[in-house]
Order: C-alpha cells, then sequence, then structure tokens
C-alpha cells in the first residue's frame, strides 16, 4: 500500500510518499481501509520533532474515515463494508481512569499519529472499541474533520469551563479546527459568541459559522473590543487554544466570575498570570487534552444529525501532503485541511 511516512525530523521535506506492507489486524483489532485523513497541528509539531515522540519510521495522522476492510475473530460490533470513523484517542481500557470514565487521563493515553501509526496511509488497523459507524449523509472528507476537534471544543466548553446556555463565549483563532467547533457548540447552547480572526475573508466565514460577534486579532485589540460588546461586564468563558500571543488580552476578557479554559499553546507556553483577578473576581482556569470515547459518541450524534458541520478548508492528495502541511503552516486554512489517498 502507499502511505507517507517520516524518516527523520525536519520540514514538509521529510514526509515521503512511499510503499510499505499492509498491516494486518489482530484479534481485537479492525483493518480500515482509509478514505480521509485530517491534519492537526499535533502532525506539524511530531514532524518537527517533539522531544518524546521519537518513533522513527513513522506515519501522522489522528482524524480519520474510512471503510471497515476486515475484522478480528474476536470482534462483533463492526463489519467489513461500513463506513466508520475513528476515535483519535487511544487508552489501556482497564486502569482506574479509564473505568471510572476518564480515559483520557489514563497513562497509556495516545493519538493515532502520535504514539501509535496513524492515518496517512491507504490502510490502517484499530482497535474495535476506536471505531464508529458514520452515517451515509456525511463524507468522508467531513467525517475526517470532525472527531478531535469536537470532541477537544466539547470537553473544553462542558467538562471543564461548565458551560451554561446563554454565557457569553470569547473563542480565540476561529479559522482553526477547534475555533470553528467551538463556536458552533456554543451556538447551538444559546450563547452570544464573540470570535477573533486574522483578516476580512476569515472574519466573514466566521460570522457565517455563527459568530455575534467577531474581532481581528491582527489589527484590533481584543479585550477592549470584548469590553465594549459586553458594555465593560466581560465574557463568561474564555475558549482559549493559542498561548503567548493571546493569553494576556484573554485574561483581560474575563468577567468577575469568568472561566478560561485552554488546550493550546500554538504561539508558546510561557505566559504570566496575574493572581489578584483570578481571586478578587472569582475567576478560574482550567487545563484540557482531548476528552473521553464518551464525549465523543455524545459530541458526534450532533454531527451525524446536522447540528454541528465539520468545516473542510481544502482537500489535496496525500501524495501532495507536503503541500496540505504548508498550508496548515502558513496559517492559510479556515476549518481543516484533509488529504485523501
Amino acid at each position: 500500500m502507499k502511505a507517507v511516512r517520516i524518516h527523520e525530523y525536519g520540514g514538509p521535506e521529510v514526509l515521503k510518499y512511499e510503499d510499505i506492507p499492509v498491516p494486518v489486524p489482530k484479534a481485537t483489532e479492525v483493518l480500515v481501509q482509509v478514505k480521509a485523513c485530517a491534519l492537526n497541528h499535533l502532525d506539524l509539531w511530531i514532524r518537527q520533532g517533539m522531544p518524546k515522540v521519537k518513533i522513527l519510521p513513522h506515519i501522522l495522522g489522528s482524524d480519520v474515515s474510512g471503510v471497515v476492510s476486515a475484522v478480528g475473530e474476536l470482534c462483533w460490533r463492526v463489519k467489513p463494508g461500513q463506513r466508520v470513523l475513528l476515535a483519535p484517542g487511544l487508552s489501556c481500557r482497564q486502569c482506574e481512569y479509564c473505568l471510572s470514565g476518564r480515559d483520557n487521563q489514563c497513562r497509556q493515553y495516545t493519538l493515532f499519529g502520535n504514539g501509535v501509526s496513524g492515518g496517512n496511509c491507504e490502510y490502517m488497523v484499530a482497535p474495535e472499541y476506536a471505531v464508529i459507524p458514520i452515517p451515509d449523509s456525511l463524507s468522508f472528507e467531513e467525517a475526517a474533520a470532525a472527531p478531535l476537534v469536537f470532541l477537544t471544543a466539547w470537553h473544553m466548553l462542558f467538562a471543564r469551563a461548565g458551560l451554561e446556555a446563554g454565557d457569553d463565549v470569547l473563542v480565540l483563532a476561529a479559522s482553526s479546527g477547534v475555533g470553528m467547533a467551538a463556536i458552533q457548540v456554543a451556538k447551538m447552547f444559546q450563547c452570544r459568541v464573540i470570535a477573533t480572526a486574522g483578516g476580512e475573508a476569515k472574519m466573514a466565514k466566521a460570522k457565517a459559522l455563527g459568530a455575534d460577534y467577531v474581532i481581528d486579532h491582527y489589527t484590533q485589540d481584543i479585550s477592549a473590543e470584548v469590553k465594549k460588546i459586553t458594555e465593560k461586564r466581560g465574557v463568561d468563558v474564555v475558549f482559549e487554544h493559542v498561548g503567548a500571543a493571546t493569553w494576556a488580552k484573554s485574561a483581560e476578557s474575563l468577567a468577575a466570575g469568568g472561566r478560561l479554559v485552554t488546550c493550546g499553546i500554538t504561539t508558546g507556553y510561557d505566559v504570566k498570570l496575574d493572581l489578584r483577578p483570578l481571586f478578587t473576581k472569582h475567576q478560574a482556569y482550567f487545563g484540557s487534552f482531548m476528552g473521553t470515547l464518551g464525549e465523543l459518541h455524545r459530541v458526534l450524534k450532533f454531527v451525524f444529525r446536522g447540528k454541528l458541520k465539520p468545516v473542510v478548508d481544502r482537500v489535496y492528495p496525500l501524495s501532495e501532503i507536503a503541500a496540505a502541511h504548508q498550508r496548515l503552516e502558513n496559517k492559510e486554512q479556515f476549518g481543516k485541511v484533509v488529504v485523501v489517498p
């Protein structure tokens, strides 16, 4: 089969399109013919060389959709021929965290394309528990664009930030996958959404996605605009995943009793924290990473019903994956960049 692997760390040029053997599923595994795989910033970081990820050669790709090709002898829930997507997160399914429904805190937790081979290939194996059937109404490209970002947004907003209907929510970087997911989830629960984006084109797309107000984070002062919109009150929830570039303005945008939740550091991790408003204004800060398998099944109900819509930015052939990486690296996308074998 064809696959894209990295044999060394570096720029897009290290992505090698080559022939490798088709994997054979174990008794509890499913062989999936990959139809689409969405990119994430994680792909860029691993390709560049993350300190704790030293698996070479390696296949990237956490967000996968396809068709079940074969199943192991102990599989019973999915059948060959079914259209499916894969839950991006994998855990041991046996430890205290997994058994209490907190599998994303499992010490063995990893993602396809991170600790194990991912979906930048024509065929891949996955444990049966990670295989989720999809409706015919959802294209493979849309299905690949959904799991990681909608799971992350759902877990951040509900499990961590305690989102309530009617909250004012500030979503940073609406053009990202998690940004577009957060806007839709918050709007579905009747929240007022203020989003940030860079440039008129992306701002218009954020507005079309449901944002009530959009701030240009390149030319406008985020917290000052938030205070204008909310009549100096601030927002109940800040959905942060940018990191150092927006952290100070995100913190300044919080209302009394507000909650800031963060899942990313795309512009850096070294930030300052003023403790005074944290206790005088009863504010709270939450970290968040992925979400549980149960939460993924819950949020996908709304995707499958058409209430939440994956946003596909551009689709590339797998053989042109270097260009797809470059588009994501240059921040040219709005929504998910997808490759297809």
